[in-house]
């Protein structure tokens, strides 16, 4: 029990549990090959989580464990295959946190051991975002890239501003509406630089590489091209969404103008860079929980019965008459 203590340490108390915001079933559910997810809680609740295994069914971060290039060396141990041309150098790994057109707010609960997915609780409340007209909800597959960070204590050079203590957000433009927990391999368009409340807020623009039409896109240009209005329709949304909750329009850097793929992969090199530094305890993470499974020279490297354990300590019951778990409880500020 000590040890799992100092793990929870590690990543200090995330506040309280959060929700689901799409469709799910319960138990054990699909989300790639080599990748699973499983659902704890009730979906719609503020103790809803949904856990990530890879394919031999021990619990990962997808924050830290998933990694962030499609072509690296091996995925849970397991080898890829190569390259094909310069293009596929560049792809990455993206985790689907809000599927298109719906409103729940999920997201990678950073301050968790494990750092599941759950539902962003502001005020006490689950989070739903406003539909801003004429659009239902996010209008994109909406999640991140794993082994990213943005360093809320390095003011980022092109922007001006400190970085959001998260992973980098992806908008996935495909056709397909994809499921939250999915993990699936995108080509990087161009980025846009939003600022939001005063922090620097990348949102890279990607498609899946399934889509049926991905083969048509290479760059930014091409949106524009083969998707008239979409990325105005992103710049208003981003400047808008959070006007019905009684804040102010988001600003942008740039002028609101979107950066190319040269650019983006730029900020994703540099924000992995980042996430090198957190998870080699070569920068103050703060709150953000550092425990992986897979990141062998981390000194938050936890064994697969410690993580399961972790999992069950999570989601069980806190009125237990155990005096550890209920330290254990007190660590994850239940």
């Amino acid at each position: 029990m000590s040890a799992l203590l100092r793990l929870l340490r590690t990543g200090a108390p995330a506040a309280a549990c959060l929700r689901l915001g799409t469709s799910a079933g319960t138990g054990l559910r699909r989300a790639m090959a080599l990748y699973h997810t499983e659902e704890r809680g009730q979906p719609c609740s503020q103790n809803y989580r949904l856990f990530f295994k890879d394919v031999t069914g021990h619990y990962i971060s997808p924050f830290h464990d998933i990694p962030l290039k499609v072509n690296s060396k091996e995925e849970n141990g397991i080898p890829t295959k190569k390259a094909r041309n310069d293009e596929y150098e560049n792809l990455f790994n993206m985790i689907v946190e809000i599927p298109r057109w719906t409103n729940a707010k999920m997201e990678i609960a950073t301050e968790e051991p494990l750092n599941p997915i759950k539902q962003y609780v502001k005020d006490g409340k689950l989070r739903y975002v406003a539909n801003i007209f004429p659009y239902k909800g996010y209008i994109w597959n909406y999640g991140t890239l794993p082994q990213t960070w943005e360093d809320p204590r390095e003011k980022d050079k092109s922007t001006n501003c400190f970085g959001d203590n998260d992973p980098i957000d992806v908008c996935e433009i495909g056709s397909k509406i994809l499921s939250c927990g999915e993990v699936i391999h995108v080509k990087i368009l161009g980025i846009l630089a939003l600022i939001d409340e005063g922090e620097t807020d990348w949102k890279l623009i990607a498609i899946n590489v399934n889509d049926p039409e991905a083969s048509k896109f290479h760059d930014i240009d091409d949106v524009e091209k083969f998707k008239p209005g979409y990325l105005e329709a992103t710049l208003n949304w981003f400047r808008l969404y959070k006007v019905p909750d009684g804040k102010p329009e988001n600003q942008f850097a740039f002028n609101g103008e979107f950066k190319n793929k040269a650019f983006a992969l730029e900020v994703i090199k540099s924000t992995h860079q980042c996430w090198k530094a957190l998870l080699m305890k070569k920068c103050n993470g703060g709150a953000i929980n550092c425990t992986n499974l897979q990141i062998s020279d981390s000194p938050f490297r936890c064994t697969q019965e410690e993580a399961r354990s972790l999992v069950e300590l999570v989601l069980s019951s806190p009125n237990k008459e155990s005096n550890e778990e209920e330290q254990v409880w007190h660590f994850l500020g239940k």
